[in-house]
């Protein structure tokens, strides 16, 4: 779930990092693109069309988030809270029910089964690193890795195109990208389309992992993806590009393995959003914290 919700991570850090843009369209897109997608699967789609398809949904979430900030002038946090609210009743009807079961479908999860069938098909376990693992769960583990690979990679690839690089000059300086004679709102359009998009992606995987898909999964997500952007860069340190999309999936896995071991200490499941945003808290304050004890070590150690 990690490296699935990395991919939410990722769409979070062009939003928020690259734009500061406080884009909450995410929490209603990650519903979005799991509903089209069990939608999909389960009248019987292929999983590789029906999650493009619920990829493509994502994106005309975020671009509508994005028109109604740059052509109607409407503040970019109720723009986001408008398209998610709208979000919520589209979900519904796009699953036609609250929750989606795909139990019976084809996803990701059940060729991640049937090429662990033919990698594994004498051997239950593997053991790796001294744990037992199944075939099944290694192969699911596997895929999510490898998305999670593939799309950094990608979105490393593309923001060092011209129009990536326009699309970050648009978050570092608006006026000067205007000044080139470029649109800075074109540009914020596509940014939150293209942040959407990887949202809805990793809504729909998650819908395929878990099995269901339901119309409340998405709440508490946008926290949930800025603690990983920001327990990233903790990590990373540095503003670079490429560090800055490792650290995201790092942040994610981490901050996925921090709520598990919560979770096996006994913390009840309905605390579950009450410590996510502790974490969250722990991740903004201690950096802040840290340089300033590193500050005063240093002109102590000058006087």
């Amino acid at each position: 779930m990690g490296f699935i919700l990395a991919l939410l991570a990722l769409g979070v850090l062009i939003s928020f990092r690259i734009f500061s843009f406080p884009d909450v369209t995410a929490e209603g897109s990650i519903t979005l693109g799991a509903a089209v997608a069990a939608t999909l699967l389960v009248k019987g789609m292929d999983p590789l069309s029906a999650t493009l398809i619920a990829v493509l949904a994502g994106m005309v979430a975020g671009t509508v988030t994005g028109i109604l900030h740059t052509r109607f002038n409407i503040n970019g946090l109720l723009s986001g809270i408008l398209v998610m609210t709208a979000l919520y009743s589209i979900n519904l009807h796009v699953m036609g029910r609250s929750n989606m079961p795909l139990l019976s479908s084809t996803t990701f999860v059940t060729w991640a089964e049937r090429a662990s069938v033919k990698m594994f098909a004498d051997v239950e376990n593997v053991n790796v690193f001294g744990w037992e693992v199944s075939g099944r769960d290694l192969s699911v583990f596997g895929l999510a890795v490898l998305a999670s690979i593939v799309v950094g990679v990608l979105l490393y690839l593309f923001f060092r195109t011209d129009l990536g690089t326009a699309m970050r000059a648009t978050g570092d300086n608006a006026q000067m990208v205007r000044a080139m004679g470029i649109s800075d709102g074109n540009m914020i359009v596509l940014g939150l389309a293209i942040s959407n998009g990887l949202v809805a992606l990793s809504g729909a995987l998650l819908a395929q992992y878990q099995g269901f898909a339901d119309v409340q999964m998405g709440i508490g997500m946008l926290v949930w993806g800025l603690a990983s952007v920001i327990i990233g860069e903790a990590l990373v340190g540095l503003k670079q590009l490429n560090l800055l999309i490792t650290g995201s999936v790092m942040g994610s896995v981490l901050f996925r393995l921090l709520v598990a071991i919560a979770l096996r200490w006994g913390l009840d499941p309905n605390d579950l959003k009450l410590i996510t945003a502790a974490f969250v808290f722990c991740a903004l304050v201690l950096p802040g914290i840290l340089a300033k004890a590193g500050a005063k070590k240093v002109g102590v150690s000058n006087a």
